[in-house]
């Protein structure tokens, strides 16, 4: 099985996993800038230099050396579910990619035609987006009508893979509070170009992909779209520590436990 969706730096010492929408561009250009002393000039998720990812056939070798030995510092970060996947829906689902089409093709249409999801104008975005939620619980609960796409799967399945290959986390972080985890996270290792996490800049492709979001969050969660989103990520909630009975509190509400991270994880 090996480690996907690992990034390693170049000088070995600090290990990622990758978590969508989790603020993994602007931790890309993080391990990238404290290697080369610059920021890599693009989206990072389209580097095959400057950072070792596991999908590059020459990074494998040395990120499951580094990895299965235990000599750099592992981490992930999550996010909110709510938040999370109304990131996606607004990104993926309403947004322009940046190779100028709508994600994944054909998705959308299909989205418009069997779930009755709208995307253009001035378009309702609290019944489009419970529309989109119906559908990412089909793809998540029963596969169908596809597979569930990284960006809603539940994030306890991207951080289990790490566990399932037999390694360990050091530190899994909130982004909600992120200056203080990645700060953290730095201090832990000799890095060769100091970078101030406050200052940087936030490297977020996906923000101006789609429409605004018009609303707060709470309202495009009722009663029925809050029961789908504990059926989709009840085990996030509770790993992570998030408060599943209120989607206007973005803020974790308690410290994860790396124990019963990897206790629950490797079941």
């Amino acid at each position: 099985m090996g480690f996907p969706g690992t990034w390693m730096t170049e000088s070995e010492t600090l290990v990622y996993r990758v978590v969508p929408k989790c603020a993994c561009s602007t931790i890309g250009q993080v391990m990238h800038y404290i290697d080369h002393g610059a920021y890599f000039d693009g989206d990072i998720h389209d580097a095959t230099t400057g950072v070792h990812k596991w999908a590059l056939d020459h990074s494998k070798p040395r990120l499951e050396k580094v990895i299965t030995s235990g000599s750099a510092y592992v981490f992930t970060c999550v996010r909110n579910p709510y938040t999370r996947i109304l990131s996606a829906f607004f990104d993926k689902i309403c947004g322009i990619q940046r190779n100028g089409r709508r994600y994944r093709g054909k998705l959308v249409p299909m989205l418009i035609q069997k779930y009755g999801v709208e995307v253009e104008g001035d378009f309702d975005q609290i019944a489009s987006f419970r529309r989109f939620l119906l559908f990412a619980r089909d793809t998540i609960r029963y596969r169908r009508p596809m597979d569930p796409d990284i960006h809603w799967s539940a994030m306890s399945g991207h951080v289990s893979t790490l566990v399932h290959g037999g390694a360990k986390y050091d530190r899994i972080i909130h982004t909600e509070d992120f200056q203080q985890g990645m700060t953290e996270v730095l201090s832990q290792i000799e890095v060769k170009h100091p970078i101030d996490i406050e200052t940087m800049p936030r490297f977020n492709e996906s923000a101006d992909h789609g429409p605004k979001r018009a609303h707060p969050v709470e309202d495009y969660f009722d009663d029925l779209s809050m029961h789908l989103v504990r059926e989709i990520y009840y085990r996030d909630f509770e790993l992570f520590k998030y408060d599943i009975d209120d989607p206007s509190n973005k803020m974790p509400i308690g410290e994860i436990d790396l124990d019963e991270v990897h206790a629950k994880l490797s079941e």
